[in-house]
Formats: structure tokens, sequence, C-alpha cells
């Protein structure tokens, strides 16, 4: 009896979200997140109904062959962040980075949810949802300067801080897969799609457990 009233108490509780798998891609700036989400993304086949991909809301502007997200400024970032419109937001080199609170929606509906996060929100990302696949992409050191500078935002000493900041903190994820994205995309991006496949089969069940 007092385990079927806690059984019940969790399923009504708002948090964390017991459906669905969150994978919070992270790792340093120049591993190659996008390019390899976006590898995985169009090659989907009978996936594609149980994966979302979640658009980030950034306060900069969208570059030509950077990712797709939605740009607000600072001062409408806040007052979205207030009107309680992020399931999760953090502010990381200078911007702010926010997640629609419809992946929570996603979530419920056992999706498997990918996003491009920071490590530094792991925490929040798994108090907020039950089952959370943290996946780090990442690269040599020598080459995450190299595609850092080939990007052109920064100036040598900012990438040198970027890199000084320490790519040992991102790989220092409990529980997570770390993907290696030194060599050709599709080895990357098959290591990540075999994953998400391990996840959709996961948020089939993963609620009753």
């Amino acid at each position: 009896m007092f385990s079927a009233t806690i059984e019940r108490a969790q399923d009504e509780a708002p948090f964390p979200i017991r459906q669905g798998v969150f994978v919070a891609v992270v790792g340093p700036s120049g591993g190659g997140k996008d390019s390899v989400i976006g590898y995985a993304r169009e090659r989907l086949g009978r996936l594609e109904g149980d994966i979302v991909f979640a658009r980030r809301v950034i306060t900069r502007p969208m570059e030509p062959g950077s990712e797709e997200h939605d740009t607000l400024d600072e001062a409408a970032f806040e007052q979205e962040k207030a009107a309680g419109r992020f399931a999760l937001s953090w502010h990381a080199n200078g911007l702010s980075y926010g997640l629609p609170v419809s992946l929570d929606d996603a979530m419920r509906q056992g999706k498997v949810v990918v996003a491009n996060g920071s490590r530094a929100v792991i925490p929040e990302i798994r108090a907020r949802y039950a089952h959370v696949l943290p996946l780090v992409v990442t690269a040599p050191r020598a080459v995450l300067a190299e595609r850092l500078s080939r990007r052109g935002r920064e100036t040598r000493e900012e990438v040198l801080a970027r890199l000084a900041r320490g790519t040992a903190s991102e790989l220092a994820v409990p529980d997570a897969l770390v993907i290696d994205n030194s060599g050709p995309l599709e080895q990357a991006g098959e290591r990540l799609l075999e994953a998400l496949r391990k996840a959709a089969a996961w948020s089939d069940v993963c609620d009753m457990v």
C-alpha cells in the first residue's frame, strides 16, 4: 500500500518527467556537435517519428552554415525566461541559450529529444527529466584550435581562452558516451545514430521501470 502511494505520487509530480529519453549533446567548442547532429538527423530512417531535435533560442544572429536557431536579443530572452517559455536555459561564452518548454510535451509523449547543450546544465536536465543520456562530442586540442580559427567568429586570443577553459572539464560528465569527432564525420555520425536507436528502444519501456 505504501509503495503504491509513492508510485502514484511520482506519476503525478510534474518533475522529473519520467517518460522519454533526453539526449544531451555536449562538448568543447569546435568539437563538431552541430555537424554530428546534422549527419544523424538526415539518416534517421524508421526512427524519424521517435526523435525530436530541439531548436535552440540564442542571443546571436544566425550565420550562414551555422546551427539553425531562433534569435532574441538579451532583453527579449530574459522576458521569455521570466514568462516560463524555456524548459532550460544557460549562459556561456557571452551568449544566452534556451530550449523551448514544448520539449516537455515531447518527452511526456515518450519521444527521444536531442539537444545541443552545455555540460554545466546537465544537473538541471537531470532534475527535469528522469532519463538522460549525456553524449560528449570532442576532438584533440589541435583539431579544436584549427576549427575554431577557421570559423572566424573570434580572435586568436579568444580561441586560446576557450581552449584554456579546458576540454578536460568537458569530458568530466558522469555516465556520458564520448564520441571522438576528429576523423571522418560518418564515423562520429554513425555512433550517434546507434545511440539514438538504443535511446528509442529504452524510451518504449523507461516509464515502467
